[in-house]
């Protein structure tokens, strides 16, 4: 594939930047640039450190999932190319405070430039949340770092900031006029030590639904047994189980949509590449409820730190007025619970399957910040429209849109 290329090392680039620290009279950082995979590949000791010491619990915050992704991402459009612009800022005793993984994206057609700079996770609803790992306290020395940096890349149009918590977004705020996008909402659940008091504390009718679902099957006479497979041997013929339910989910009509994110072959790819590597840290879980001889309704998690992150799931549709997705969550849940995890994410957007589980929510900022000249405004604007689709219809904006890349 292309994204497999790799350029020599002289890439990386050093250079120390001096700024005010928020908690510090002055703190002295240095910032690297690693623009090659072989570099972004060097940097797992880095990535677990900062992993660490953030309290980080999202996979696709991981050196895993950054290195697969652009291994099998990069340049899937002939109009696109993209390159890594990786910053990573060090503190005086060279422990990482700071990875920014920027993906800087060209786009051309005919004499049309445009240059735009966004966080590693531009796919089909693949990488849930694309964010920064940025230690506390290092917001504002972050912000200033990176912007020192991208004024020596001199053609970039915007910047597409995700993933900012509050603390970010006050340092990227400072000094600047951002355009501020509705933010990415996404649902955790608070474990206690039991399921019972888990239980006890939900609401009336999410107790109503675990009672019928559990009742339901057993009323039947289908008892069912839940297989969690986490060995890295087992992996990839449990995808293959996956994949296949959560096309059949896909492809049922009677029934809320939920597309097929895994159609094309480099999303299947990255899924194979992806979750191999993260079954040998021990980070995948694959729950897989069994009735009988087979298996009905499946659901993808990934454990980072003291977490368990929910992903997408696929079952059958015969066996959907026994809401067997309910329950395949409440055993993941039960897990969870049982190995002493402390949170659940239920993933990003708002539905009913997820808010009735009463979780809180975490809200993950989202802006652009268009660079300070007419050309790169109007660009922007061009791009906000395309991507609206209520613009006028043109080819050219079709194909400087970045959502419409061609994924197959």
């Amino acid at each position: 594939m292309a994204g497999d290329k790799t350029r020599p090392r002289e890439n990386l680039v050093l250079a120390p930047v001096l700024i005010p620290h928020r908690s510090l009279p002055l703190s002295q950082v240095t910032t690297e640039t690693v623009t090659s995979l072989e570099d972004v590949a060097a940097l797992r000791t880095d990535y677990e450190h900062l992993r660490r010491v953030t309290g980080n619990t999202l996979p696709f915050a991981l050196h895993e999932w950054h290195l697969t992704w652009c291994q099998h991402f990069l340049n899937c459009d002939p109009y696109i190319h993209d390159e890594p612009l990786f910053y990573i800022l060090r503190d005086s005793a060279r422990n990482a405070v700071a990875i920014l993984p920027f993906i800087l994206s060209r786009r051309r057609l005919g004499p049309v430039k445009i240059v735009s700079l966004c966080l590693l996770g531009a796919d089909p609803a693949i990488t849930e949340v694309r964010a920064p790992l940025i230690e506390r306290g290092y917001e504002h020395v972050t912000a200033a770092a990176v912007r020192a940096g991208l004024r020596k890349v001199l053609d970039w149009d915007w910047i597409h900031w995700t993933g900012v918590d509050q603390e970010f977004a006050e340092a990227l705020n400072a000094g600047r006029a951002l355009e501020w996008q509705p933010p990415q909402e996404d649902f955790v659940l608070e474990l206690p030590p039991t399921w019972d008091e888990f239980r006890s504390k939900l609401k009336r009718n999410i107790r109503e639904s675990l009672r019928h679902c559990y009742n339901s099957l057993k009323r039947d006479g289908h008892p069912f047994e839940l297989q969690v497979i986490e060995d890295p041997a087992h992996i990839r013929p449990g995808l293959d189980q996956f994949l296949a339910l959560h096309r059949m989910r896909a492809g049922t009509s009677n029934m809320a949509d939920h597309p097929d994110r895994f159609a094309s072959e480099v999303c299947r790819d990255f899924l194979y590449a992806v979750c191999e590597r993260l079954a040998v840290r021990g980070a995948v879980r694959l729950f897989a409820i069994k009735i009988g001889p087979r298996v009905v309704a499946m659901r993808l998690g990934f454990v980072v730190g003291d977490s368990l992150y929910l992903y997408y799931s696929g079952f059958d549709p015969a066996w959907a007025r026994y809401s067997v997705m309910t329950t395949t969550v409440a055993e993941a849940i039960k897990y969870a619970i049982g190995q002493g995890l402390r949170t659940v994410h239920l993933s990003p957007t708002r539905d009913i399957s997820k808010t009735r589980w009463g979780p809180r929510q975490v809200d993950y900022g989202s802006a652009y910040e268009p660079k300070d000249r007419l050309r790169s405004r109007l660009a922007h604007r061009a791009y906000l429209r395309a991507r609206s689709e209520t613009g006028f219809p043109s080819k050219l904006l079709q194909r400087l849109n970045a959502a419409r890349r061609m994924w197959q």
